[in-house]
């Protein structure tokens, strides 16, 4: 057996029962392992044995059920765009003639039978023109024993438009008393009906739009350095490894690559949410689809089209889109059993009323209304739609949702654990401490602006800080790599760095000095050396500090009734350190990738754990943890084993994930109860229930309209999220 993931962006679906029907067929298939299909991402994943059945074959079989399927996400965007216009025009031909009916029926325009047989024929143009569709995807359900909504419409409206039909031309058929017609009912349901497959559709297409302007981020084109070093246009998606592109302020970047000539501020705020630009040198890493401020830089490409950030961030929001959460299995077993049990109830009302109390007037408007009214769409969708708004609001947050499944746990967590460097700290170094005297602060901060290191700048901020000017000119310094500079100002020598480079240039360090710099390595605080002319003056003491939002992050958390937990390797004077201003009172310090796993373990024998972590070594706790959240700033590893992603690196997203999750399940829960409770009301209501109490009989095309907006105000309750306040 050989399998193969294949993924389709499939066209043509109008509910949530064309993509079950589409599954069904293809899961009978010889050859097909698996086949899940989303409706409201429009997009397909089949796991096949290519020995027994092949791409060519599934596209083939989804045409036969009357879809289409596509490779390119551009061209289905464009068929559902022009597909959607087509609906668009539709509706408002149905809305256009089915006013055209009531005006006919109850202005008296023309003679009693001239007005039937003009209703006729316009009411045979929205049920054969503007329904269509129904017809046709009915049909295709039927045979293949898929039944659908679109089985309900037509059988509803078919019996209306037919009876109302044989009314007209053979009325011998008919007693006086029942020769009556229906063709505004089935005009005004056909019309309703597309009108809330016209709001469905524009909601579908809103809920993933930021998918679509992530897609729309990377630049199309690239210009790429040749071998001859001339600069020719080139589709950005032709790249290969190793290419040298040029880019100029003002574009975009067309690939994931590493600078290697020029510098420049880079616009990440696309895809990291960072809200001010980065500078980047040679020997940076840039990502496909930031914007060049100002530069020129060229990159050589380290990361073809489909393997960049960018692309994988588009990759999993789509995947994570089409998946389904436990709670939306229930609903979907329902709903295939859904139409056989309203047709079954369709027939049982006809015959009660007909049979049982002889009112075959009341027999025909219940069993149309019934199989009207019934709506498995809004049971369909009650899930998927708010998956699709989550994961979008969520990537508009800068929160990658990679499985929605944890929306569900999420309300069950107890322990949030954290892994320290880079996570809980900055991962930026800053000077904590010094005891240089601020008479040399100006010289030093002079030196060091000439580095780029990152000790440099925290030394550079240090002094800035304090008020110095750092305008003295140095002309005869060296930056010497992995220990420091060294510099000559008249005839001074100043060192600055690590107790090696002393040792090197023969520094004598005083006691007091070295006393300082002993305490504070006890703190596991870096170190770095001053000297003038072979003696030291001190050193300054070097921390990674806390970002800026943990501390409330962790108080929040707690007001959650979750427990903050500090799991790290570093030692357990800097965890307790970091423990204490962050407060944290539960601290494992020392611990080795292996032993983090347990310690998960651990605590998952008492309660479901989120880990948030960032580097390889935290990769098997993410995994383990119920719900592992990984920072984008993270290793590749530990961003693949994460149910989340933080794309801005921020820790307050932690909090927000916390009440989007929280958000979309009541509103997954208010989608499920109200399709329940409408189809609970609303079928025994058709079936006139109420009519022996209050005379009340409920018509088909009030049924239709109630049908219609039951769809759509399960959509737009999930459309919500998008402007939820997290």
């Amino acid at each position: 057996m050989a399998k193969e993931k294949i993924n389709l962006n499939i066209s043509g679906m109008t509910c949530v029962n064309c993509s079950k029907g589409i599954e069904n067929f293809l899961n009978k298939k010889n050859g097909v392992l698996s086949a899940n299909v989303s409706f409201a991402s429009s997009e397909g994943e089949f796991l096949i044995d290519n020995t027994l059945y092949s791409k060519e074959k599934i596209v083939n079989d989804i045409q036969k059920l009357g879809y289409k399927a596509e490779d390119d996400l551009k061209a289905l965007e464009e068929g559902q765009i022009i597909s959607f216009q087509k609906l668009k025009k539709i509706f408002f031909i149905s809305l256009f003639l089915t006013i055209c009916i009531f005006c006919l029926s109850f202005l008296n325009l023309f003679s009693e039978e001239s007005k039937k047989y003009l209703i006729f024929c316009i009411a045979s143009i929205v049920q054969f023109y503007c329904g269509w569709r129904f017809y046709k995807l009915g049909i295709k359900s039927v045979i293949n024993k898929n039944y659908d909504m679109n089985v309900l419409v037509v059988l509803g409206t078919s019996a209306a438009y037919f009876y109302s039909s044989f009314v007209i031309f053979i009325p011998s058929l008919f007693p006086e008393n029942l020769r009556f017609l229906y063709f505004d009912g089935a005009a005004v349901i056909i019309t309703f009906i597309l009108l809330g497959r016209y709001l469905e559709e524009n909601s579908k297409l809103k809920a993933s739009d930021f998918l679509k302007k992530l897609m729309n981020l990377a630049p199309l084109n690239a210009n790429l350095i040749d071998k001859n070093q001339n600069i020719k246009v080139v589709l950005a998606s032709s790249l290969e490894l190793k290419d040298i592109v040029i880019v100029k302020s003002g574009e975009k970047i067309p690939a994931d690559g590493l600078i290697v000539d020029g510098n420049a501020d880079i616009d990440t705020s696309m895809i990291t949410g960072e809200s001010m630009p980065i500078f980047k040198q040679s020997g940076d890493e840039v990502l496909s689809g930031t914007l060049n401020s100002n530069g020129v830089i060229k990159i050589e490409v380290t990361k073809k089209a489909s393997d960049t950030t960018l692309s994988k961030i588009i990759t999993l929001l789509r995947t994570a889109q089409s998946k389904q959460i436990p709670i939306s299995r229930f609903a979907d077993k329902v709903a295939n059993i859904f139409v056989p049990s309203v047709i079954f109830i369709s027939i049982f009302t006809f015959f009660v009323w007909g049979f049982i109390f002889g009112d075959f007037q009341n027999a025909i408007v219940a069993s149309i209304s019934v199989l009207i009214i019934s709506c498995p769409c809004a049971l369909g969708l009650a899930t998927p739609i708010a998956i699709v708004s989550s994961v979008s609001r969520g990537a508009k947050e800068g929160i990658l949702i990679k499985n929605p499944e944890i929306l569900e746990e999420i309300k069950e967590i107890k322990y949030a654990v954290f892994d320290k460097t880079g996570t809980l700290t900055k991962g930026e170094i800053t000077v904590s401490n010094t005891d240089i005297e601020e008479k040399y602060f100006e010289l030093i901060g002079s030196i060091e602006n000439y580095s780029e290191h990152p000790i440099s700048k925290a030394i550079v901020n240090f002094i800035k800080e304090k008020g110095y000017k750092l305008d003295k000119e140095i002309k005869d310094i060296d930056i010497i790599a992995g220990k420091g500079i060294k510099a000559f100002i008249n005839s001074d020598e100043i060192v600055l760095g690590n107790k090696k480079l002393l040792d090197e240039n023969s520094v004598q360090i005083d006691k007091k000095h070295e006393e300082f710099y002993l305490d504070e390595l006890e703190k596991s605080n870096g170190l770095i050396y001053v000297s003038i002319n072979k003696k030291t003056i001190g050193s300054f003491s070097l921390e990674d500090k806390i970002k800026d939002d943990a501390i409330k992050v962790i108080q929040d958390l707690k007001k959650l009734d979750i427990e903050p937990i500090l799991l790290t390797g570093d030692n357990n004077i800097t965890a307790q350190k970091i423990a204490k201003v962050l407060g944290i009172e539960k601290v494992y310090s020392e611990v080795l990738p292996t032993q983090k796993y347990e310690v998960i373990k651990e605590l998952q024998k008492s309660s479901k754990v989120m880990f948030i972590g960032d580097g390889i070594n935290d990769a098997p706790s993410i995994k383990q943890a119920n719900i592992g959240i990984a920072l984008n700033s993270g290793s590749d590893i530990s961003k693949d084993a994460g149910d989340i992603i933080l794309i801005n690196n921020e820790l307050n997203s932690i909090i927000k994930s916390i009440r989007l999750s929280i958000e979309s399940m009541k509103i997954v829960k208010e989608n499920l109860f109200w399709a329940f409770a409408y189809n609970i009301l609303g079928i025994p209501l058709a079936a006139g229930i109420l009519y022996p109490f209050f005379g009340l009989m409920l018509s088909p095309m009030y049924a239709g309209i109630a049908m219609s907006f039951s769809s759509v105000s399960v959509v737009l309750n999930s459309l919500r999220l998008k402007i939820k306040k997290l």
